[in-house]
């Protein structure tokens, strides 16, 4: 790329604040880019060719978004987490085996989407961040869930094709946890937590795809609690998401506003469900009403 259409972008970014510069074949992240680290909120280098990220990287400090993905990146610099305004990080497929060390000091953190690497485990670091609402480590090589994510403060956990085939107890004791996706990796029935139906937040749970029929999961002890778990209602609209002829009705949590779930609402809710399940699709667990 010529200096003179980075250039060009590096004028735009220092009126908007933004940064795009993504599909350029870049092998190197752009030095020129921290003569605006006081000013950039938004940097975009996703789809190049990037292999290792300068120690500037933490002179940014107003930065709030960061999308890396599709690159060559085989680990974080320590630097990236000085970024203490830093609130949306994408950095899915490229080859990250682990985290810093000190990543548990991005506290103002609320989506991490790492799919698409080479982490063999849930990073330890990600229960330090209280901030932190959605969690994407699908598509790596993690083959167990440990202890320690029992203090993840995520509301959604994409934990979706990957190798696990044990899952601790203690996530069912993750006090935001709503949404729990465990598609295409290695679990036995015996192997999932029934405390997951019985005594936890998660209200939608996705695990098609596994070593076990869906039909099986309904048969457990708690699945109707999970089906039914009472709670206040702050989810509306709803969103239907049909993906790989799988029908999945997932909530969308809303923070201003609440419905109170009615009985009209409830009625209407029963008689809609068996259109849903049409014989093509399978409905993997219907979300608890907030």
């Amino acid at each position: 790329m010529g200096n003179s259409a980075l250039k060009a972008h590096l004028e735009t970014a220092q009126k908007t604040g933004v940064f795009q510069l993504t599909g350029k074949g870049l092998s190197e992240f752009p030095e020129d880019l921290q003569k605006l680290a006081s000013n950039l909120r938004t940097i975009d280098l996703s789809n190049n060719k990037i292999e290792i990220l300068p120690p500037l990287m933490g002179k940014f400090s107003v930065l709030k978004s960061l999308a890396l993905n599709n690159n060559k990146l085989a680990a974080l610099p320590e630097e990236l987490c000085k970024l203490k305004k830093l609130e949306t990080l994408h950095v899915n497929g490229n080859h990250l085996t682990q985290l810093p060390a000190t990543f548990g000091q991005l506290l103002a953190l609320k989506t991490l989407s790492l799919s698409g690497n080479k982490l063999r485990t849930v990073p330890t670091q990600l229960c330090s961040l209280h901030h932190l609402d959605v969690v994407d480590l699908s598509r790596n090589q993690i083959q167990s869930v440990p202890d320690t994510v029992g203090d993840l403060q995520a509301i959604e956990l994409n934990l979706n094709q990957n190798q696990i085939s044990q899952i601790s107890v203690q996530i069912s004791h993750c006090p935001r946890l709503k949404v729990l996706r465990l598609e295409e990796n290695c679990l036995d029935l015996s192997m999932l937590p029934q405390s997951i139906l019985s005594d936890s937040q998660i209200s939608l749970l996705a695990v098609e795809g596994n070593l076990f029929e869906i039909k099986k999961l309904r048969e457990l002890e708690g699945y109707d609690k999970l089906f039914w778990k009472p709670q206040r209602t702050t989810c509306n609209p709803r969103e239907i998401s049909i993906t790989h002829k799988r029908l999945c009705l997932l909530s969308l949590i809303q923070t201003r506003f609440s419905i109170k779930f009615d009985l009209a609402f409830c009625l209407l809710y029963i008689a809609v469900l068996p259109f849903l399940c049409h014989s093509q699709n399978s409905f993997i667990v219907a979300p608890a009403v907030n």
